[in-house]
């Protein structure tokens, strides 16, 4: 029996690390379903949901209206979520380029974006983070794709700024976003791209959905477009530029917070796990959604029942070992964290590793035991954290 557990575990944490990326870029290959792309410029609305946002806004702004796009079909709004430092005046300092303020009561995010969609006029909606920063053709190549009409929204391509010597964990995160970037080509190639980072995304006004609270809106938002008939592809010339995040403590909350709202959005957009309606995107939803957040618990498992297979050959001894120093070198990433040793890959990336699926076990708790979160406070660093 016990045997059978460890095989199990492993066949588990092979499906999802090995077995479903090759499928994926398979299917990419082998299975394409092209779409049609031209040089129009539809009107357009950039939304910014911003709350407390003073060091990033003006930059935000100016990066934004550099863009190289038509400026008598651009329209950008910010959404001030009840923010209480200098955001506010500094969006109102733009108001004669043509930037838009709503200056809203404290709400959270979900009820900022309703509102700023609400007051929106273009027939593409793009969305965007305060401190994302666009490469000048971003835009252009983000509302390309809509020149096909089965596309309905269009997901961009987060990349990471350079990263600090001594931010702990950002090799990993960077090398988790690298897989993600190429998983989404191939995705894209062959139906749907999973889901949109709110880095930089696009939808067609017509399909927008009231966001829900307590959920990761990117996600909600972009998947909506599946829902309804249209394909989700992947821009990858419509780049964005972000900090890479921390690995302490409140990185831990950060990637808590994400995760639960992330799990809660796949139990709100649940229809599209359907494979008879959703065919092979639900697999892949499940799969990279579902499936991967839940991955700590045959890691667990290996780890237990290692130990008991100690004495069935040098197999079970060598993958003990293993486990052993993998873990040993992610303990060492943690207590060494923002120095330029805990830096190394060796010790980084196993610990943004432990990391995530520490922090996936605590996000799958809170959904098991009802917790939503709706919203909270950010916490400034020299490397900003995310703002809801």
């Amino acid at each position: 029996m016990t045997l059978i557990i460890f095989w199990a575990a492993v066949a588990l944490l092979g499906y999802s690390f090995v077995v479903f990326p090759a499928i994926v870029v398979l299917r990419g290959r082998l299975f394409r379903q092209p779409y049609h792309t031209d040089d129009s410029t539809p009107p357009v609305s950039i939304i910014i949901a911003a709350y407390n946002e003073q060091n990033d806004i003006g930059a935000k702004l100016n990066n934004m209206l550099a863009l190289d796009y038509p400026a008598d079909k651009l329209e950008i709004i910010v959404a001030s979520d009840g923010s209480d430092d200098d955001t506010n005046a500094i969006v109102a300092g733009y108001a004669d380029r043509g930037v838009k303020l709503l200056a809203l009561p404290r709400q959270g995010k979900a009820g900022a974006l309703n509102s700023a969609v609400a007051a929106a006029g273009g027939d593409i909606l793009v969305f965007s983070d305060a401190n994302s920063i666009f490469n000048e053709g971003a835009l252009r190549a983000l509302v390309a794709p809509f020149a096909d009409e089965t596309v309905g929204g269009v997901a961009g391509n987060q990349r990471y700024l350079p990263k600090s010597a001594t931010v702990t964990g950002s090799d990993g995160e960077q090398s988790y976003w690298n897989f993600d970037r190429r998983m989404k080509q191939s995705q894209s190639k062959a139906g749907n791209a999973i889901s949109a980072t709110g880095a930089i995304y696009a939808i067609r006004r017509s399909l927008f959905r009231t966001v829900p609270v307590g959920v990761t809106d990117d996600f909600v938002t972009s998947t909506a477009v599946i829902a309804q008939g249209y394909r989700l592809v992947f821009a990858p010339a419509a780049v964005a530029y972000e900090p890479v995040a921390g690995s302490g403590d409140r990185e831990f909350g950060r990637k808590v917070r994400i995760m639960t709202r992330g799990l809660r959005a796949v139990l709100v957009m649940r229809e599209l796990l359907n494979p008879f309606r959703y065919g092979f995107y639900a697999l892949q939803l499940f799969s990279h959604k579902v499936v991967r957040r839940l991955m700590f618990v045959p890691l667990a498992v290996l780890l237990l029942v290692n130990p008991f297979l100690w004495n069935h050959g040098l197999f079970y001894q060598v993958t003990m070992v293993l486990q052993i120093a993998f873990y040993g070198f992610a303990l060492i990433g943690w207590r060494l964290a923002d120095t330029r040793l805990g830096s190394l890959k060796l010790f980084s990336i196993p610990y943004f590793f432990c990391l995530i699926y520490a922090a996936a076990f605590v996000a799958t708790l809170n959904i098991l035991r009802g917790r939503t979160i709706d919203r909270w406070q950010p916490q400034h660093q020299s490397v900003k954290a995310r703002s809801w």
